[in-house]
């Protein structure tokens, strides 16, 4: 009976063994996933209340606040990538009627200006071109002009290949009684930060890019000022999954006994409890200096090759991704295609306002290596003399 109620054949694609590519991911994310961190993904499930859990959740809360450089006791990793993190971070800060200031000068400020329209709040946007960043005072106008209650900015722009200046930013925002709400998906573990000295309220990024760890969780910390804000909200966060009541609860921050709220990707953990581990082994400082010195290595290597860099000032340029202009006469989709087929190798092309504009290149956590520039740049001037 049953079987004569069948109309969808059995999929002959699934019929096949699984097979994926060998290819050097130097775009702007994901990076490849080293054999470590890769076994670690590949551990035999555990329940995701188990002891053994809750301590890897532990370690990966300490990581966190390591790699954040913060203190701040409420600290977890999302069950969701970077993208998931910045919404959490903006449903559980705005309420409807909020006001929020959103800088953008890429992808990222125009997500979270969509985002925190779809909550009701008051959006203003402070705008730059691609390939630039914003000044304090620059910054200082907007917040005096329209009184924000939160400031959302992208420290690493992945899509324009700009370092965002964070120094002073989160006092001039405590001046204005206001809260820093900072994107770190792009630059975490790359580029210096320091969550508590400068006066960050909320934190986020991302498992895939610098930490080599596959896409699916992504850290974040709150601020005690920021845990306020919320803890007097007149309507709970519109979301129940990334409510971060539930969740400082489920990590452990709130000094209650844990409680189940969602089936972690425990996995995903895994990975992430390992991608930390490296980095805290390599330490911060090392693994900055190691982004620094490729980059410069990229970038000279680029300029030789006759190619314009599309952030015009070094100290703005993101060290995990450079951003380099389509040279005249070229499709940027013949070049990546190009590297792609003859060289198992990933770039990528613009986002968002940088379409069209730019060749993107991320070195990024192990990926970052004297090495791969090397590799990058050969097979780059195979594709401008081919195209």
């Amino acid at each position: 009976m049953a079987t004569s109620l069948l109309r969808v054949p059995p999929p002959q694609g699934l019929l096949r063994p699984l097979a994926v590519p060998e290819r050097l991911l130097l775009g702007p994310g994901p990076s490849n996933v080293p054999p470590r961190i890769l076994a670690a993904g590949g551990r035999q499930l555990l329940g995701h209340m188990h002891p053994e859990v809750l301590q890897v959740m532990d370690e990966i809360k300490a990581g966190i606040q390591y790699a954040f450089q913060t203190q701040n006791r409420l600290t977890l990793a999302i069950s969701g990538t970077g993208h998931c993190a910045m919404e959490a971070a903006l449903l559980n800060l705005l309420e409807h009627g909020d006001t929020v200031l959103v800088a953008v000068n890429g992808i990222w400020g125009q997500r979270a200006a969509d985002i925190a329209r779809r909550l009701g709040a008051n959006v203003h946007e402070l705008l730059k071109s691609p390939g630039e960043y914003f000044a304090l005072w620059d910054i200082e106008e907007g917040l005096a002009r329209h009184k924000p209650s939160v400031l959302f900015i992208t420290h690493g722009e992945s899509s324009t290949g700009v370092l965002q200046p964070l120094e002073g930013l989160g006092e001039l925002c405590h001046r204005h009684g206001c809260l820093l709400l900072v994107d770190a998906v792009a630059s975490l573990g790359g580029a210096p930060i320091f969550m508590d000295h400068q006066e960050i309220d909320v934190l986020y990024s991302g498992s895939q890019k610098v930490l080599n760890a596959p896409p699916g969780s992504a850290p974040i910390s709150f601020s005690e000022r920021a845990r306020e804000k919320m803890l007097r909200r007149k309507m709970k966060p519109p979301s129940f999954y990334l409510d971060m009541g539930w969740l400082a609860n489920y990590w452990g921050c709130d000094g209650e006994p844990r409680r189940y709220h969602h089936t972690a990707p425990i996995n995903s953990f895994f990975s992430l409890r390992e991608g930390l581990a490296m980095l805290v082994e390599l330490g911060l400082e090392s693994s900055w200096e190691r982004h620094r010195a490729n980059c410069a290595q990229l970038c000279q290597g680029l300029r030789d090759l006759g190619l314009e860099l599309f952030v015009k000032e070094e100290k703005a340029r993101l060290p995990t991704i450079t951003t380099v202009r389509v040279p005249e006469g070229y499709d940027w989709k013949e070049i990546t295609a190009f590297l792609m087929d003859n060289h198992a190798m990933e770039i990528a092309g613009g986002l968002g306002p940088s379409v069209g504009k730019v060749l993107r290149i991320g070195l990024m956590g192990c990926n970052s290596t004297s090495g791969n520039v090397d590799h990058v740049l050969r097979a780059l001037r195979d594709a401008l003399a081919c195209c």
